[in-house]
Protein backbone atom coordinates (compact mmCIF):
# COMPACT_ATOMS: atom_id res chain seq x y z
CA UNK A 1 0.00 0.00 0.00
CA UNK A 2 2.53 2.05 0.68
CA UNK A 3 4.35 1.82 -2.71
CA UNK A 4 1.26 2.26 -4.17
CA UNK A 5 0.73 5.87 -2.98
CA UNK A 6 4.53 6.43 -3.70
CA UNK A 7 3.77 5.90 -7.22
CA UNK A 8 0.71 8.02 -7.10
CA UNK A 9 2.67 10.68 -5.28
CA UNK A 10 5.57 10.76 -8.10
CA UNK A 11 2.72 10.06 -10.51
CA UNK A 12 0.81 13.36 -9.86
CA UNK A 13 3.95 15.25 -9.81
CA UNK A 14 4.96 14.24 -12.88
CA UNK A 15 1.78 15.61 -13.84
CA UNK A 16 1.88 18.93 -12.08
CA UNK A 17 5.13 19.41 -13.79
CA UNK A 18 4.06 18.18 -17.37
CA UNK A 19 3.34 21.71 -18.39
CA UNK A 20 6.70 23.02 -17.53
CA UNK A 21 8.59 20.29 -19.24
CA UNK A 22 7.45 21.01 -22.73
CA UNK A 23 4.32 18.80 -22.92
CA UNK A 24 1.45 19.78 -24.83
CA UNK A 25 -1.22 20.56 -22.30
CA UNK A 26 -4.17 19.73 -24.50
CA UNK A 27 -2.50 16.99 -25.56
CA UNK A 28 -1.65 15.78 -21.62
CA UNK A 29 -5.74 16.61 -20.34
CA UNK A 30 -6.73 14.20 -23.37
CA UNK A 31 -5.11 11.62 -21.88
CA UNK A 32 -6.36 12.70 -18.60
CA UNK A 33 -9.67 12.49 -19.54
CA UNK A 34 -9.32 8.82 -21.28
CA UNK A 35 -7.33 7.39 -17.77
CA UNK A 36 -10.04 8.77 -15.93
CA UNK A 37 -13.03 6.82 -18.79
CA UNK A 38 -10.68 3.61 -18.32
CA UNK A 39 -10.67 3.82 -14.42
CA UNK A 40 -14.40 4.48 -14.04
CA UNK A 41 -14.95 1.02 -16.80
CA UNK A 42 -12.58 -0.92 -14.94
CA UNK A 43 -14.58 -0.09 -11.55
CA UNK A 44 -17.34 -2.53 -13.20
CA UNK A 45 -15.56 -4.95 -14.57
CA UNK A 46 -12.59 -5.23 -12.87
CA UNK A 47 -13.48 -5.12 -9.54
CA UNK A 48 -17.40 -6.54 -9.82
CA UNK A 49 -16.85 -8.28 -13.19
CA UNK A 50 -19.70 -6.89 -14.94
CA UNK A 51 -18.51 -6.51 -18.54
CA UNK A 52 -20.84 -3.65 -20.73
CA UNK A 53 -20.68 -2.70 -24.19
CA UNK A 54 -22.47 0.36 -23.55
CA UNK A 55 -20.26 2.90 -21.27
CA UNK A 56 -20.08 4.95 -24.58
CA UNK A 57 -23.26 6.09 -23.92
CA UNK A 58 -22.72 7.45 -20.62
CA UNK A 59 -18.99 9.11 -22.04
CA UNK A 60 -20.76 10.43 -24.77
CA UNK A 61 -23.88 11.65 -23.93
CA UNK A 62 -22.62 13.35 -20.62
CA UNK A 63 -20.53 14.74 -23.21
CA UNK A 64 -23.03 16.41 -25.24
CA UNK A 65 -25.09 17.67 -22.17
CA UNK A 66 -21.95 19.72 -21.20
CA UNK A 67 -21.54 20.96 -24.18
CA UNK A 68 -25.16 22.09 -24.40
CA UNK A 69 -25.35 23.25 -21.31
CA UNK A 70 -22.00 25.46 -21.92
CA UNK A 71 -22.93 26.50 -25.39
CA UNK A 72 -26.72 27.03 -25.24
CA UNK A 73 -27.55 27.71 -21.80
CA UNK A 74 -24.36 29.55 -20.97
CA UNK A 75 -23.53 27.49 -17.47
CA UNK A 76 -20.69 28.12 -15.62
CA UNK A 77 -18.12 25.36 -16.27
CA UNK A 78 -18.74 23.59 -13.09
CA UNK A 79 -22.56 23.28 -13.68
CA UNK A 80 -21.94 22.01 -16.63
CA UNK A 81 -19.52 19.21 -15.49
CA UNK A 82 -21.90 18.46 -12.91
CA UNK A 83 -24.92 18.29 -15.29
CA UNK A 84 -22.63 15.93 -18.00
CA UNK A 85 -22.29 13.35 -14.40
CA UNK A 86 -25.73 13.69 -13.25
CA UNK A 87 -26.75 12.70 -16.56
CA UNK A 88 -24.04 10.14 -16.73
CA UNK A 89 -25.48 8.18 -13.36
CA UNK A 90 -28.97 8.87 -14.70
CA UNK A 91 -28.45 6.67 -17.72
CA UNK A 92 -26.48 4.73 -15.94
CA UNK A 93 -29.32 4.29 -13.24
CA UNK A 94 -31.81 3.35 -16.22
CA UNK A 95 -29.35 1.19 -18.12
CA UNK A 96 -28.67 -0.77 -14.49
CA UNK A 97 -32.46 -1.44 -13.86
CA UNK A 98 -32.47 -3.14 -17.34
CA UNK A 99 -29.57 -5.35 -17.53
CA UNK A 100 -28.26 -5.86 -14.32
CA UNK A 101 -30.43 -9.24 -13.47
CA UNK A 102 -29.06 -10.31 -16.52
CA UNK A 103 -25.65 -12.20 -16.40
CA UNK A 104 -22.87 -13.24 -18.89
CA UNK A 105 -23.31 -12.33 -22.72
CA UNK A 106 -27.20 -11.65 -22.08
CA UNK A 107 -25.79 -8.43 -19.68
CA UNK A 108 -23.58 -6.77 -22.37
CA UNK A 109 -25.71 -6.86 -25.08
CA UNK A 110 -28.56 -5.24 -23.40
CA UNK A 111 -25.82 -2.35 -22.24
CA UNK A 112 -25.24 -2.62 -25.87
CA UNK A 113 -28.37 -2.31 -27.32
CA UNK A 114 -29.22 0.61 -24.97
CA UNK A 115 -26.47 2.71 -25.66
CA UNK A 116 -27.06 2.23 -29.50
CA UNK A 117 -30.39 3.51 -28.96
CA UNK A 118 -28.80 6.66 -27.10
CA UNK A 119 -26.12 6.75 -30.58
CA UNK A 120 -29.41 6.83 -33.64
CA UNK A 121 -30.93 9.12 -30.82
CA UNK A 122 -27.90 12.05 -30.90
CA UNK A 123 -27.47 11.14 -34.72
CA UNK A 124 -31.15 12.57 -35.54
CA UNK A 125 -31.96 15.06 -32.62
CA UNK A 126 -30.83 19.00 -33.46
CA UNK A 127 -29.97 19.56 -30.08
CA UNK A 128 -27.19 17.22 -30.74
CA UNK A 129 -26.14 18.76 -34.08
CA UNK A 130 -26.57 15.02 -35.75
CA UNK A 131 -23.57 14.27 -37.92
CA UNK A 132 -21.71 18.08 -37.28
CA UNK A 133 -21.55 17.21 -33.60
CA UNK A 134 -21.45 20.31 -30.96
CA UNK A 135 -18.84 22.77 -32.22
CA UNK A 136 -16.99 25.64 -30.62
CA UNK A 137 -18.39 24.86 -27.00
CA UNK A 138 -17.04 27.93 -24.67
CA UNK A 139 -14.70 26.88 -22.15
CA UNK A 140 -16.14 29.88 -19.74
CA UNK A 141 -14.83 30.91 -16.26
CA UNK A 142 -14.71 28.71 -13.35
CA UNK A 143 -17.16 29.88 -10.72
CA UNK A 144 -17.92 32.86 -12.81
CA UNK A 145 -14.20 34.19 -11.96
CA UNK A 146 -11.58 31.68 -13.24
CA UNK A 147 -11.72 32.08 -16.86
CA UNK A 148 -10.33 28.52 -18.56
CA UNK A 149 -9.25 30.05 -21.51
CA UNK A 150 -5.74 29.74 -20.87
CA UNK A 151 -4.87 26.08 -21.74
CA UNK A 152 -2.04 26.08 -18.35
CA UNK A 153 -4.65 27.18 -16.02
CA UNK A 154 -7.60 24.79 -17.30
CA UNK A 155 -5.00 22.03 -17.28
CA UNK A 156 -4.74 22.48 -13.63
CA UNK A 157 -8.12 22.71 -13.10
CA UNK A 158 -8.80 19.32 -14.70
CA UNK A 159 -5.71 17.81 -12.86
CA UNK A 160 -7.21 18.62 -9.63
CA UNK A 161 -10.69 17.23 -10.88
CA UNK A 162 -8.70 13.76 -12.59
CA UNK A 163 -6.96 13.42 -9.36
CA UNK A 164 -9.94 13.90 -7.04
CA UNK A 165 -11.83 11.06 -8.79
CA UNK A 166 -8.63 8.68 -8.97
CA UNK A 167 -8.93 9.06 -5.20
CA UNK A 168 -12.63 7.99 -5.09
CA UNK A 169 -12.13 5.23 -7.01
CA UNK A 170 -8.94 4.21 -4.66
CA UNK A 171 -11.31 4.86 -1.70
CA UNK A 172 -14.35 2.96 -3.06
CA UNK A 173 -12.07 -0.09 -4.40
CA UNK A 174 -10.31 -0.59 -0.79
CA UNK A 175 -13.79 -0.15 1.59
CA UNK A 176 -16.29 -2.75 2.58
CA UNK A 177 -18.22 -1.89 -0.41
CA UNK A 178 -15.24 -2.99 -2.82
CA UNK A 179 -14.43 -5.60 -0.79
CA UNK A 180 -18.57 -6.70 -1.56
CA UNK A 181 -17.61 -6.45 -4.91
CA UNK A 182 -14.84 -8.46 -5.63
CA UNK A 183 -16.80 -11.31 -3.77
CA UNK A 184 -19.57 -11.02 -6.57
CA UNK A 185 -16.98 -10.66 -8.92
CA UNK A 186 -15.22 -14.05 -7.83
CA UNK A 187 -18.97 -15.72 -6.31
CA UNK A 188 -21.82 -14.38 -6.98
CA UNK A 189 -23.86 -17.03 -5.27
CA UNK A 190 -21.48 -17.37 -2.13
CA UNK A 191 -22.27 -13.48 -1.78
CA UNK A 192 -25.55 -13.81 -2.03
CA UNK A 193 -25.85 -16.86 0.32
CA UNK A 194 -23.61 -14.30 2.96
CA UNK A 195 -27.05 -12.09 2.89
CA UNK A 196 -25.88 -9.51 0.84
CA UNK A 197 -28.39 -8.18 -2.12
CA UNK A 198 -26.22 -8.55 -4.97
CA UNK A 199 -28.16 -6.81 -7.25
CA UNK A 200 -28.52 -3.63 -5.31
CA UNK A 201 -24.51 -3.63 -5.22
CA UNK A 202 -23.95 -4.77 -8.83
CA UNK A 203 -26.49 -1.47 -9.86
CA UNK A 204 -24.64 0.75 -7.57
CA UNK A 205 -21.34 -0.12 -8.77
CA UNK A 206 -23.12 0.14 -12.27
CA UNK A 207 -24.11 3.96 -11.32
CA UNK A 208 -20.87 4.89 -9.80
CA UNK A 209 -18.86 3.39 -13.01
CA UNK A 210 -21.58 5.52 -15.04
CA UNK A 211 -21.29 9.05 -13.40
CA UNK A 212 -17.45 8.70 -13.59
CA UNK A 213 -17.52 7.83 -16.69
CA UNK A 214 -20.12 10.71 -17.54
CA UNK A 215 -17.27 13.11 -16.05
CA UNK A 216 -14.23 12.05 -17.98
CA UNK A 217 -16.79 12.44 -20.96
CA UNK A 218 -17.85 15.84 -19.53
CA UNK A 219 -14.19 17.01 -19.13
CA UNK A 220 -12.91 15.77 -22.78
CA UNK A 221 -15.72 18.36 -23.92
CA UNK A 222 -14.53 21.14 -22.03
CA UNK A 223 -11.00 20.47 -23.14
CA UNK A 224 -11.54 19.95 -26.62
CA UNK A 225 -14.08 22.64 -27.02
CA UNK A 226 -16.10 19.99 -29.75
CA UNK A 227 -17.95 16.71 -29.30
CA UNK A 228 -19.07 14.86 -31.80
CA UNK A 229 -20.85 10.96 -33.07
CA UNK A 230 -17.41 9.14 -32.19
CA UNK A 231 -18.17 9.56 -28.10
CA UNK A 232 -21.33 7.59 -28.47
CA UNK A 233 -20.54 5.22 -31.31
CA UNK A 234 -20.08 1.00 -30.02
CA UNK A 235 -16.78 1.05 -31.04
CA UNK A 236 -15.77 3.86 -27.97
CA UNK A 237 -17.13 1.25 -25.78
CA UNK A 238 -14.82 -1.01 -27.48
CA UNK A 239 -12.20 1.27 -27.50
CA UNK A 240 -12.03 1.31 -23.43
CA UNK A 241 -12.25 -2.41 -23.35
CA UNK A 242 -8.97 -2.44 -25.16
CA UNK A 243 -7.35 0.29 -23.07
CA UNK A 244 -8.40 -1.71 -19.72
CA UNK A 245 -7.68 -5.35 -20.65
CA UNK A 246 -3.86 -4.12 -22.18
CA UNK A 247 -3.29 -2.02 -18.75
CA UNK A 248 -4.31 -4.83 -16.90
CA UNK A 249 -7.84 -5.70 -15.45
CA UNK A 250 -8.28 -5.19 -12.25
CA UNK A 251 -5.60 -2.94 -11.48
CA UNK A 252 -5.96 0.44 -10.47
CA UNK A 253 -3.18 2.26 -12.56
CA UNK A 254 -3.20 -0.33 -15.73
CA UNK A 255 -6.15 1.37 -17.20
CA UNK A 256 -4.19 4.71 -17.26
CA UNK A 257 -1.54 2.85 -18.74
CA UNK A 258 -3.71 1.30 -21.30
CA UNK A 259 -4.97 4.64 -22.01
CA UNK A 260 -2.21 6.30 -22.31
CA UNK A 261 -0.44 3.81 -24.57
CA UNK A 262 -3.93 3.61 -26.85
CA UNK A 263 -4.53 7.25 -27.15
CA UNK A 264 -0.83 7.66 -27.91
CA UNK A 265 -0.50 5.58 -30.56
CA UNK A 266 -3.76 6.77 -32.07
CA UNK A 267 -2.57 10.57 -31.59
CA UNK A 268 1.20 10.36 -32.28
CA UNK A 269 1.67 7.05 -34.76
CA UNK A 270 1.34 9.53 -37.30
CA UNK A 271 4.68 11.45 -36.32
CA UNK A 272 6.66 8.72 -34.97
CA UNK A 273 6.63 7.13 -38.72
CA UNK A 274 7.51 10.40 -40.69
CA UNK A 275 10.42 11.00 -38.10
CA UNK A 276 11.47 7.22 -38.84
CA UNK A 277 10.86 7.39 -42.65
CA UNK A 278 12.84 11.03 -42.32
CA UNK A 279 16.13 8.82 -40.52
CA UNK A 280 16.43 5.67 -42.24
CA UNK A 281 15.23 7.48 -45.69
CA UNK A 282 11.96 4.62 -46.03
CA UNK A 283 8.98 5.76 -47.29
CA UNK A 284 7.04 2.52 -45.63
CA UNK A 285 7.32 4.41 -42.30
CA UNK A 286 5.03 7.09 -44.23
CA UNK A 287 1.84 4.92 -44.07
CA UNK A 288 2.14 4.11 -40.19
CA UNK A 289 -0.57 7.15 -39.67
CA UNK A 290 -2.97 5.13 -41.91
CA UNK A 291 -1.94 1.76 -39.94
CA UNK A 292 -3.16 2.80 -36.37
CA UNK A 293 -5.52 -0.28 -36.13
CA UNK A 294 -3.53 -2.64 -37.08
CA UNK A 295 -0.67 -1.95 -34.63
CA UNK A 296 -3.81 -1.33 -31.86
CA UNK A 297 -5.12 -4.63 -33.04
CA UNK A 298 -0.93 -5.92 -32.63
CA UNK A 299 -0.81 -4.47 -29.22
CA UNK A 300 -4.24 -6.50 -28.07
CA UNK A 301 -2.28 -9.95 -29.92
CA UNK A 302 1.14 -9.51 -27.97
CA UNK A 303 -1.16 -8.18 -24.71
CA UNK A 304 -3.06 -11.67 -24.50
CA UNK A 305 -0.23 -14.00 -25.53
CA UNK A 306 2.21 -12.67 -23.39
CA UNK A 307 1.19 -10.46 -20.87
CA UNK A 308 -2.41 -12.17 -20.02
CA UNK A 309 -3.11 -10.06 -17.09
CA UNK A 310 -2.23 -6.63 -19.18
CA UNK A 311 0.88 -4.89 -18.98
CA UNK A 312 0.93 -3.59 -15.26
CA UNK A 313 -0.78 -6.52 -14.31
CA UNK A 314 1.98 -8.84 -14.94
CA UNK A 315 4.28 -6.54 -13.46
CA UNK A 316 2.47 -6.51 -10.37
CA UNK A 317 2.22 -10.19 -10.43
CA UNK A 318 6.07 -10.66 -10.98
CA UNK A 319 7.04 -8.01 -8.02
CA UNK A 320 8.99 -10.27 -5.01
CA UNK A 321 6.96 -8.92 -2.28
CA UNK A 322 3.83 -9.41 -4.41
CA UNK A 323 4.85 -13.35 -4.73
CA UNK A 324 5.85 -13.57 -1.40
CA UNK A 325 2.90 -12.96 -0.37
Amino acid sequence: MRNDKLLYGLLFIGLCAAPFAGAYPVFVLKLMCFALFACAFNLLIGFTGLLSFGHAAFFGGAGYVCGHALKSWGVTPELALLAGTGVGALLGWGMGLLAIRREGIYFSMITLALAQMLFFFCLQSPLTGGEDGLQGVPRGKLLGVLSLADDRVLYYVVLAIVAAAFALIVRIVNSPFGQILRAIRESEPRATSLGYDTHRFKLLAFVLSAALAGLAGSLKVLVMGFETLTDVHWSMSGLVILMTLVGGLGTLIGPVVGAVLIVTLENKLGDIGTSLAHLTGWDIFSAMGESVSTFTGAIFVICVLAFRRGIMGEIIHRLPSRRAA
